[in-house]
This record gives structure tokens, C-alpha cells and sequence, in this order.
């Protein structure tokens, strides 16, 4: 993945007022970036001696407010991005990890049906960032969870300090001393893990995992009325050689009823012709079935369907744009009627809203 979410101008035929359909949006903070702002200095600082270390990723000092993605876990047990501003530091990576902390600082600002991830009591000794490799080191409290989360605790690491441009893996310490595997329940990290781990896996429908890769799509869930986006990690046949199809078609397909999750794409949704990829962005042509519940000849495609869409496909390496057409046209409407003819970024935010 081309750093995943960084740095990446999404285009959409359709106007920024679409994003703002959805609360979670945060729309008028939307730029060409996923990550914190890029003039924010990470300076991390323990090294396996327990050594100060400064690793000066930006070269410039940060702003007095740091906006991070925390990855927390809602009601339903899944690994939630949640965007949060918070106070002036010059350690963004390890101020996020202690942003994880249960009865840490989180406390206060946890939306509602959502729980910070690491144990009580733990301490964040560290986070030294050196070629693209993050080292995280933990006081012994860290060992203390519940086996059950032990997959959402990597995942939620891993997802946190991976939004940063400098980090591609993730290695996990304790007291010092790195971990080849997570302490509880021995799930491995080896030489460090990084986002093509996966989150939320789902191989429910799965008879033969070792024939199969990863996919990574948004699906949506609801709290308290407000609805917020959910990555969820599916297997997909290795028969399946186009990534971009395999996405679309697991969005179409939808999440299993049981997860919780939600989905708007209806039945019949369907790409009328190949993915056209150059030169980082990726057209896709559907049929009318996209319009869903919307009238046709409106041509309204819903907030929802489009941000998914956008979400899903930046997660694939390479992937930095997207335009999408319906029958090879690209006379689009949001839901309030505007001709969505202007370019679209991601928002900087991800789930921004209160719940």
C-alpha cells in the first residue's frame, strides 16, 4: 500500500459538500492528506538501551494542536479508527499510544460504546522509529490483558502508528525486551507487523485460507444513531487476480449479518467494465444498480456508497484517485440535488463525530 492513506488526493466526480453527508466526515478539514499534519515533528525517544533518541521525521516543530487517529474498539468488538485532537507534543507516536491506555487521558473522551484498548496501568516507555520500523516499548502492565483482545491490541498498535509517513512495521517490547510473539497468547509479530496484517479479520466464508489473500474494505456501523466506518479484512480466492474488483465486490456483497455491520450498496450493483488504472487513479464504471434507493434518473449516488468506495480503494497500493461513472458517464448528483462535478480529497479525518 502506498503509505496506506498518506498523502493521497482522492478524486471523486462529485463535491466536497457530499462528504459532509455524513457527520463522521469531517469535510471542511478535508485536504490531500489521511495523516496528522505532515509539518508536525515526531520525535520519539527510548532505543533498546533505554537511551534518549530523537528521530526528526519532519524537520520542523509541531502546531499547538496534533490531530491523530486512535484505533479504539466499539461495542461489537471491532477495531475502530476514531479522530481526535490532541495536545501540543513533539512525540505524536507515543503520545497516540498512551492515548490507547485504559484509564489513561482517553477516559474523558471515549465516544460513547467504545473502550481504549491497552490495560490499565500501562506505560508507554518509548517509541524509537528507525527505516520504516517502529519499536514500541511497554511497562510490564502491558502484559496484563485478556487473551480474547490480544489480536484487537496488535491491530489497534499497529493501525495507530502506521498513519504516520515514517512508520511501515510495528515490533512490540516489553521492559526492554522485544517481543517475537504477543505475551498473552502468542500470536507472532516476529520482525515486526504492518497493515497488510489486516484488521477486523473476517474469514467466515472461508474453506481453504491458504488459498486465498487479503482484502481490505469499510463497511458501516451505527452508535447512538451516529454512523462511523469500520475496516474489515476479508479473505478473497486467489482465483481473484483484480484487487480492485475483489474490493468492489465484497462491498457489494455486503458484511455478514451477524457482524452488525451495515451497507448500502444494493443487490444487482455491478462494474460494467474492467477498472482503468493509470497513473494512480482507478476509474470505475457501474451499472444503474449503483443509484440504489435514489431515482435513476436523478443519477444520486449516496454518501455512504461513495465513501466506501473512496476508503476501500485507497487502502490498495498505487491506488491514490478515483472517479467513478455510471453506463460511462459521469453526470453524477449528491443527495441534495448539486451536479457533483469537483475533484474530492479524503478527508484528513476519519470518524470524527460524537456519539
Amino acid at each position: 500500500m502506498s503509505k496506506y492513506n498518506k498523502q493521497i488526493a482522492i478524486t471523486v466526480i462529485a463535491s466536497s459538500m457530499l462528504l459532509s453527508g455524513c457527520s463522521l466526515f469531517d469535510a471542511e478539514k478535508a485536504t490531500k492528506e489521511i495523516d496528522p499534519p505532515q509539518d508536525v515533528t515526531i520525535t520519539e525517544d527510548v532505543n533498546q538501551k533505554g537511551e534518549g533518541k530523537v528521530e526528526d521525521v519532519a524537520g520542523e516543530e509541531a502546531e499547538k494542536n496534533v490531530t491523530n487517529q486512535l484505533y479504539l474498539i466499539d461495542k461489537n468488538g471491532f477495531v475502530v479508527p476514531y479522530t481526535m485532537n490532541l495536545p501540543e507534543t513533539k512525540s505524536v507516536a507515543k503520545q497516540a499510544l498512551e492515548y490507547l491506555v485504559d484509564g489513561g487521558p482517553i477516559s474523558s473522551m471515549l465516544p460513547n460504546g467504545f473502550r481504549a484498548v491497552l490495560p490499565e496501568g500501562t506505560e508507554v516507555l518509548g517509541v524509537d522509529i528507525k527505516d520504516g520500523v517502529a519499536v514500541a516499548d511497554f511497562s510490564k502492565e502491558f502484559s496484563t490483558y485478556n487473551k480474547e483482545d490480544e489480536e484487537k491490541i496488535l491491530q489497534a498498535i499497529t493501525w495507530t502508528l502506521t498513519q504516520f509517513d515514517s512508520v511501515e512495521k510495528v515490533k512490540i517490547w516489553v521492559n526492554g525486551h522485544e517481543q517475537k510473539e504477543m505475551p498473552v497468547n502468542g500470536t507472532p509479530i516476529q520482525d515486526g507487523i504492518g497493515r497488510e496484517y489486516g484488521i477486523n479479520h473476517d474469514s467466515s466464508d472461508v474453506v481453504d485460507l491458504t488459498n486465498t489473500h487479503p482484502v481490505t474494505v469499510y463497511y458501516s456501523a451505527e452508535t447512538d444513531g451516529q454512523e462511523y466506518f469500520v475496516p474489515v479484512t476479508k479473505r478473497v480466492s486467489n482465483t481473484e487476480t483484480d484487487k480492485i474488483v475483489s474490493a468492489v465486490e465484497e462491498l457489494v456483497e455486503g458484511p455478514a449479518l451477524e457482524t452488525g455491520l451495515l451497507s448500502e450498496f444494493q443487490n444487482g450493483v455491478e462494474l460494467i467494465s474492467a477498472p482503468k488504472y493509470e497513473d494512480g487513479k482507478v476509474t470505475l464504471d457501474f451499472n444503474e444498480a449503483i443509484y440504489g434507493s435514489f431515482d435513476e434518473e436523478q443519477k444520486i449516488i449516496s454518501s455512504q456508497v461513495l465513501q466506501s468506495l473512496v476508503l476501500t480503494l485507497t487502502e490498495q497500493e498505487g491506488i491514490e484517485s478515483v472517479a467513478i461513472t455510471v453506463n460511462g458517464k459521469a453526470e453524477l448528483m449528491d443527495e441534495n440535488g448539486e451536479k457533483l462535478t469537483e475533484d474530492v480529497t479524503r478527508p484528513t479525518n476519519v470518524n470524527t463525530g460524537s456519539f
